[in-house]
């Protein structure tokens, strides 16, 4: 099973954000700032198909979610969507990981560190 992210749910987003992660000193928290730049929600196409309610990270473990996500504009188009993911303890961020992990193996992504 592949792992995908989605903010229509049912429809894949195909572009590849670029993902930043923080994590506290004693990592029971963290964060993940998403940031898809000409994302395809975007596309007027899609804007009939649903409503973007969150963002959905869905693997064979189930369904990672987050309320948290907004659009960015400028000269009034929508050029970016951006999203945050709090992890809120130890859990939810190996949880994350794991998704991420093979997120990155079905898009072939790698991780760099700052």
């Amino acid at each position: 099973m592949t792992a995908d992210i989605q903010f229509i749910k049912g429809i894949n987003e195909k572009v590849l954000p670029d993902i930043r992660l923080t994590r506290s000193r004693d990592g029971s928290t963290g964060t993940a700032t998403f940031c898809f730049k000409n994302a395809n929600i975007l596309e007027k196409s899609l804007a009939l198909t649903g409503e973007v309610t969150g963002m959905y990270m869905i693997d064979e473990e189930g369904i990672i979610e987050t309320r948290d996500v907004s659009v960015n504009f400028v000269n009034g188009k929508p050029q970016a969507v951006d999203s945050i993911y709090i992890m809120k303890s130890s859990h939810d961020w190996y949880r994350f990981m794991r998704f991420m992990q093979r997120y990155a193996k079905s898009n072939g992504l790698i991780f760099t560190k700052a």
